[in-house]
């Protein structure tokens, strides 16, 4: 278990926030601002491109190349045909859609053949970045009249609407304006957003999730964490909806794949979409998420793990229903267990609370800063402190009470529960019950209530034990007086008598709502979601809002503060899911004294993994192991060796999984897919001692396709160099000559011989 890998480390300063630049290879950097922040710096590491081959609006470049996968990874197209690579751990919720006990392609993977079995995924979504903006001056303008930060709030929200209109009128594009530094800066990016996203392949989780929960966050690694998909357009290769009649998408660039590989120290680059960090946080804010939220968090989701595990290993059908939710679980379940030993080993807060230090004597030593700053870091003590019970509270209600299933989708039904109390007009129940069915149908698909009874159990009874009396939520208080605390006793009453724990139970309850009947009421597991809720609402939320409000002016005059205090350093905003670009170099690192790893790791390392016996999550294909041992790596392997993965020391958090790991010449040499686990705390702070960014190396994903797959069809339409020439293009794709290539006859006619023998 996770406990006999947690070492013990001597905290030590590693870091100098107070420094008046960026440390090395940290920042999640703006495209449109690389060529006055970045381009020299990048060039000075090795990069061979400037600026503008990375971000252009003029010419295709780079950008064209990477995509908002789904909203919460991030993808790259590799072909000319729309093909999109991505991780295997983000096309994994669309690998268990399409996942039977009869085709389990989990477990067995999946390769189309042709492009009649690539597997539509409804919801799916490529986006693509058209261009960004500086809109600061229009959204902030008549923000100074407000009085009230709420006032404020709702002239950025007008501007915020007016100036989106304005910029996508008459075009199919969407607008996206987001904060920077806090509500300093406002950027708006323009995006393209295709709807057919189609499975076109993915190894079987014993490579695409090799290591599993054992070597997640971790290196060395072996995972072939990869999945293949393609976009496809309608008329004009615009977006449309699904239809058999949709063509594949032509991008405007694909990344060449290069079969040079890496070396040490070799220029590398990251662009994708970072979903959230917080490197600015004051030392108050990173105590309370290392001495409080972390521990509380980790407990509840080992505790609803360990849970799930067990019923997973003793029923193929409950696996592969909670095999998306149980990656997803244990993903940041392990990652907040990593962050936690960063920070203790960066000395984090220790750090932050020494620039707090050298804050307070700048402004002390002006009388104009102490009128503008002088009683900022007395004020975020106070609203810090207020937080007390609050952030615990919060915590255990969104991860215990609702990580109970049956009490989330109870809590669904709030809103039809007081349409019925307040006798609200027919048409308007009868679209609420329309839309809850479909929540219903979705939901009960990948649901098992036997193993929800026991998470429900578990999870409440930790929020019981582990929450002061004065902060329960009432329903408490019923359980405390009838059940003496059983939660397991209590439980059984819940999952005999609701609704909630079966698809045909909540039909009853949607077609006596709209009869008019309210049976929602007094469902058990509705009253402990309804209790629940109504404790948050009265008793959290409030105190929440009110100091995350003041939490967010005040960190927006401290961006202010810090930036005029070291006006030399280049700064860079926090992730925010916006695009952004991350640079560094291939290189290894020293997780402890006496310890070194080296910067890749190859085949042979999972045949050691595999013949230890250790863990599960080591189990590989024959197939695999036959090519190993006939060496059969084809022209992706290296001196008898097949590379498997690499690190280099670019600033990555979640949402990056699946971007391109890029060389200097804009070649993709990998697809990102994990950090380090002492390195995991870079959300909050960076140390370049200890952060690396963890990729599959492109070589072993093309030797799984080709070699393993035998989907050699799939490499023939990418586009593969050896050399070290630009891997930029030469033509816009959507303007080149339609006419098909050999390449091209060749694929179709491989494609209709393999649809014939099917």
């Amino acid at each position: 278990m996770i406990s006999k890998r947690i070492l013990s480390f001597f905290a030590a300063a590693f870091l100098s926030i107070g420094i008046t630049t960026a440390r090395p290879d940290e920042g999640m950097w703006l495209p449109m601002l690389l060529k006055q922040l970045n381009e020299a710096d990048m060039q000075k590491k090795g990069m061979k491109l400037s600026a503008e081959d990375i971000y252009s609006v003029n010419q295709s470049s780079l950008k064209d190349a990477i995509v908002s996968f789904g909203g919460f990874c991030t993808g790259e197209m590799i072909s000319p045909e729309g093909l999109l690579l991505t991780n295997h751990h983000c096309g994994y919720g669309s690998v268990q859609s399409h996942s039977t006990v009869e085709n389990d392609y989990l477990t067995d993977g999946f390769w189309a053949m042709n492009r009649e079995q690539e597997l539509p995924n409804p919801g799916l979504t490529a986006t693509f970045i058209v261009r960004m903006e500086d809109v600061t001056k229009d959204i902030l303008a008549g923000t100074e009249a407000a009085k009230t930060e709420a006032e404020r709030e709702a002239i950025i929200q007008r501007n915020t609407a007016k100036v989106g209109k304005a910029a996508t009128a008459g075009t199919h594009y969407d607008a996206v304006i987001k904060p920077y530094f806090y509500g300093n800066e406002y950027y708006m990016y323009i995006t393209e957003t295709f709807k057919d996203v189609r499975l076109v392949g993915a190894p079987p989780s014993s490579i695409g999730k090799f290591g599993g929960d054992t070597d997640n966050w971790m290196w060395p690694r072996h995972t072939g964490d990869f999945s293949l998909f393609r976009v496809y357009a309608g008329p004009n290769n615009e977006p449309a909806e699904y239809s058999p009649e949709n063509k594949p998408y032509q991008p405007k660039h694909h990344l060449p794949i290069s079969l040079s590989g890496i070396q040490e120290n070799d220029f590398t680059m990251v662009f994708g979409f970072p979903g959230r960090t917080n490197e600015y946080l004051t030392s108050q804010a990173v105590k309370e998420i290392y001495e409080v939220s972390n521990p509380a968090k980790i407990n509840i989701r080992e505790t609803k793990l360990n849970i799930l595990d067990k019923d997973m290993k003793a029923s193929d059908e409950v696996r592969i229903k909670y095999a998306a939710k149980y990656a997803s679980i244990a993903n940041y379940w392990k990652k907040w267990i990593g962050e936690n030993r960063g920070i203790r080993k960066a000395n984090a807060i220790a750090e932050k609370q020494q620039l707090e230090k050298q804050f307070a004597s700048w402004v002390a030593a002006d009388p104009s800063r102490q009128a503008k700053y002088g009683n900022l870091l007395a004020e975020f003590e106070k609203n810090y402190n207020a937080l007390e019970g609050i952030t615990i509270s919060r915590d255990y209600i969104n991860e215990a009470a609702f990580g109970v299933e049956i009490v989330k989708l109870a809590n669904n039904f709030t809103t039809l529960q007081n349409m019925l109390a307040q006798k609200a007009p027919q048409n308007e129940i009868d679209a609420q019950v329309a839309k809850l069915e479909k929540y219903a149908a979705d939901f009960f698909k990948d649901y098992n209530a036997p193993s929800d009874k026991k998470v429900f159990a578990a999870l409440l009874s930790l929020y019981y034990d582990n929450i002061d009396q004065e902060l329960h939520p009432t329903v408490f208080n019923m359980v405390r007086e009838k059940y003496k605390g059983d939660f397991s006793k209590y439980a059984e009453d819940v999952f005999k008598a609701s609704l909630f724990t079966s698809e045909a139970g909540v039909k009853k309850a949607l077609a006596e709502a709209k009869a008019g009947k309210d049976i929602i009421k007094n469902d058990p597991a509705f009253v402990v979601a309804s209790s629940v809720a109504d404790y948050y609402r009265a008793n959290v939320l409030p105190t929440y809002t009110t100091v995350n409000d003041n939490l967010n002016l005040l960190y927006r005059t401290y961006m202010t503060g810090l930036r005029e205090m070291q006006n030399d350093k280049k700064f860079y905003p926090d992730a925010n899911s916006t695009m952004r670009v991350a640079y560094g170099v291939v290189e290894p690192y020293e997780p402890v004294d006496g310890v070194k790893y080296k910067y890749y790791t190859t085949l042979e390392g999972i045949m050691e993994k595999a013949a230890s016996g250790a863990a599960e999550d080591y189990a590989i294909p024959a197939r695999l192991r036959e090519l190993y041992e006939k060496k059969d790596y084809g022209r992706y392997g290296v001196n008898g060796e097949m590379p498997v993965a690499f690190i280099a020391s670019n600033h990555t958090t979640g949402g990056n999984s699946g971007s391109p790991v890029i060389n200097a010449n804009g070649q993709l040499i990998g697809t990102n897919f994990d950090r380090n686990w002492e390195g995991t705390m870079s959300d909050i702070v960076y140390n370049p001692n200890q952060v690396r960014n963890i990729a599959v190396d492109a070589r072993y994903m093309l030797f799984i396709v080709d070699k393993f797959a035998g989907a050699g069809h799939l490499v023939e339409e990418m586009t593969l160099v050896t050399d070290d020439t630009s891997g930029l293009p030469q033509v816009d794709a959507r303007k080149a000559d339609k006419k098909p290539s050999k390449k091209d006859k060749k694929r179709k006619k491989k494609e209709k011989a393999a649809a014939a023998a099917q």
